[in-house]
């Protein structure tokens, strides 16, 4: 019996051993993986200059005409792209074609050698967004991309865009919202399909309006400061404020401490179908009444009956200019 115990023991020492060898293997990978990826972030397309190397729009049309479909070059010619063509300030490399692709005198030369010009579809997300942001990074609505979560998560640019064969002729979007996000973002498809929720399947709202898909500065990439609550008052005027009388949850935590902004089973996206409840997880009986954060609710309010609300009484709940208890606006 006392020798099966050691060789148990021994077996699980060995085991454990192994085990963190693996994880700290797992982890040095992955901090080598996050580093690759950094350093391919940081990089930035090199324009070559030497206007001899450029062939010019015309040349490509001669073959891509209707290769690789038909039609292709008509639809560049349709796109927001092909203004490139006209500008005369710019050299050869900001022009047509050969802005995205690079030079295209030596794939001419090699009749079509694919390997001789740029081509996006085998490139990594890093390489495509880096020629896409030479253009377009100026601006706030792009200017983050390069550490947006999409870029991070080896998402590009034509994992959205179509340069030559958009359905959404504003953008060049590969798909109209909010299909086009739904196909990575299915924990959020099925949030818009609850009994309450924003009207964004009905095309009344859309992803962008709350969220920038470029990246930006704040979590989740939302349109707003740190509480999360700037973005909601752009539809919600009447919640915006200034008030004499904050709720401190709205300042604090924002719209989020109290709703879920996507889709709820509850009226008026509540997180809880009871609002006693849900003013409860901060309000507690056992609150100090003279330590910091939310006031604890009065010994005298009576919690026994299963549907009152709060807010029967307490109707300014997001801010009240006149009333500290928010009975009155």
């Amino acid at each position: 019996m006392g020798f099966a115990r050691v060789r148990l023991q021994g077996l699980l020492l060995v085991l454990i051993s192994v085990s963190l060898m693996c994880g700290a293997a797992w982890a040095a990978a992955d901090g080598r993986d996050k580093a690759k990826a950094g350093q391919e972030q940081g990089k930035k397309y090199a324009r070559v200059t030497d206007a001899s190397q450029y062939v010019g729009t015309e040349t490509c049309k001669t073959c891509h005409e209707d290769m690789p479909a038909k039609d292709f070059f008509k639809n560049y010619e349709a796109s927001p792209h092909f203004v490139t063509t006209l500008d005369t300030k710019m050299g050869p490399e900001w022009h047509g074609c050969e802005a995205c692709h690079g030079p295209g005198k030596a794939h001419v030369e090699g009749g079509g050698d694919k390997t001789k010009i740029f081509t996006f579809k085998n490139a990594s997300a890093a390489e495509v967004s880096a020629r896409c942001l030479d253009c377009h990074q100026f601006g706030q609505e792009h200017s983050n991309f390069a550490r947006s979560q999409h870029m991070v998560n080896g998402v590009a640019c034509i994992d959205c865009h179509d340069p030559h064969h958009a359905k959404e002729s504003q953008f060049l979007m590969k798909e109209a919202q909010p299909q086009l996000c739904y196909g990575c973002h299915l924990e959020t498809k099925q949030q818009f399909s609850r009994t309450f929720h924003h009207r964004v399947n009905e095309g009344l709202v859309k992803c962008n309006d709350c969220h920038n898909p470029h990246g930006g500065f704040l979590v989740r990439q939302i349109r707003a400061t740190a509480s999360q609550d700037l973005v909601c008052f752009k539809c919600h005027t009447d919640k915006a404020g200034p008030f004499v009388h904050e709720h401190a949850a709205v300042k604090i935590e924002g719209c989020v401490a109290c709703h879920t902004p996507h889709g709820s089973s509850n009226a008026r996206l509540l997180k809880r179908a009871q609002v006693n409840l849900l003013c409860l997880e901060c309000h507690a009986f056992s609150a100090d009444l003279t330590g910091p954060g939310a006031p604890p609710i009065p010994t005298f309010h009576n919690q026994a009956q299963k549907y009152q609300a709060c807010t029967l009484c307490h109707t300014a709940i997001h801010g009240s200019n006149t009333d500290r208890f928010f009975f009155k606006p």
